[in-house]
């Protein structure tokens, strides 16, 4: 992973010379190298850029767009300065998902009771999120598991890894756990558009290691270049999927758009098809987090409105994770881990795990 450059110039004489190279207009403007990018991010979450300087880059660079090798640099950036997990040696590798931070506001999360039946069949899960920030202000990762009895996001750093590898699941909380990034919360609130970095939140995990990464986008244009991104910055099994409201979650009210990236060989176009499964129907709308609270303990005990997403999210990615030979096969395993009510074990184990750990 390349280093942030050293040099001896001032910082913010430095970083002027970065924006000024993404900045210039239309015609003149040149993308940065994956160093640079790492560079200007580096000065941006360790304070050494002026606030003038951060606002005019992440404009500058959301109207030009970032390049593949800019996002590998702002991975970079992530993952030295960011926090870390790691597997015990003989964990399965986890599922990661990369999920847009600002949250969800139009369709009902998914991820928490999908992570639950992956979990109650030995498949480590990892997330990353924020609280709640701009633009969405949608609801977040730590308020839903909240809602279903598990606090996460006070543990400590430390206590995310022991948990991790003892109950094999991580959620990276940004506020608590990378206070750096969260910093730039203020400038993505004034600007009022999604800055380039939220594109690479999509992309990087906080595990450390052989891992699925699984990466939701919108447009199809980001995906390609999520795919060379992450070529570049050397993720070496991918999933990307156009999942609801830009994240990892799969619609049923439409085909599901996804591919499989493996290193080394062209990405794989899978077309997923709900209707051709039994799982075809309306994707629940959000609500508010009361109603969720009770259709998520629905769906845990295999009823209620959710459970027919959950069921075809859960198979999608027990196939895609290896815990089956077919999509058909992973479907039947969701649906028996519902039935026999595993997942709503292993929530109550984990809930049992949260309060041992106190805090």
């Amino acid at each position: 992973m390349p280093q942030a450059s050293p040099t001896a110039q001032p910082a913010k004489e430095r970083f002027k010379q970065l924006l000024r190279k993404v900045g210039s207009g239309e015609h003149t403007s040149k993308g940065l190298t994956r160093a640079e990018a790492d560079e200007a991010f580096d000065l941006m979450l360790t304070g050494q850029a002026s606030d003038t300087q951060i606002g005019a880059f992440l404009i500058a660079h959301r109207i030009r767009r970032p390049e593949p090798q800019e996002l590998s640099g702002m991975v970079d950036t992530y993952r030295r300065l960011g926090p870390k997990i790691v597997s015990a040696p003989d964990q399965q590798r986890p599922v990661c998902f990369g999920m847009p931070f600002d949250g969800r506001k139009r369709t009902a999360p998914l991820y928490p009771l999908t992570a639950l039946v992956l979990l109650s069949v030995g498949q480590p899960v990892v997330f990353q999120a924020g609280g709640r920030m701009p633009v969405k202000y949608g609801i977040t990762a730590s308020e839903l598991f909240t809602a279903l009895g598990l606090e996460l996001a006070k543990l400590s750093l430390d206590e995310v890894q022991s948990g991790f590898q003892s109950q094999g699941l991580a959620l990276i909380h940004q506020p608590s756990h990378f206070p750096l990034a969260d910093q730039l919360i203020p400038h993505r609130d004034d600007l009022g558009k999604r800055p380039p970095i939220a594109s690479a939140e999509l992309l990087w995990t906080a595990h450390a290691g052989e891992h699925l990464l699984v990466s939701g986008f919108v447009h199809p244009p980001t995906e390609s270049r999520a795919w060379e991104a992450l070529t570049i910055a050397g993720e070496a099994d991918v999933i990307t999927v156009k999942g609801l409201e830009g994240g990892t979650d799969l619609p049923i009210s439409r085909a599901c758009i996804t591919a499989r990236m493996r290193q080394g060989k062209a990405p794989e176009r899978l077309i997923l098809h709900p209707r051709d499964h039994g799982s075809f129907g309306p994707d629940q709308e959000w609500q508010n987090l009361e109603v969720w609270q009770d259709q998520a303990q629905d769906a845990l005990h295999n009823q209620g409105p959710l459970v027919s997403a959950l069921r075809w999210n859960a198979g999608v990615y027990l196939w895609m994770a290896g815990w089956s030979t077919s999509l058909e096969a992973g479907l039947e395993l969701a649906e028996a881990t519902l039935s026999q009510g595993r997942a709503s074990s292993t929530l109550q184990a984990l809930i049992q795990w949260r309060a041992s750990v106190g805090g």
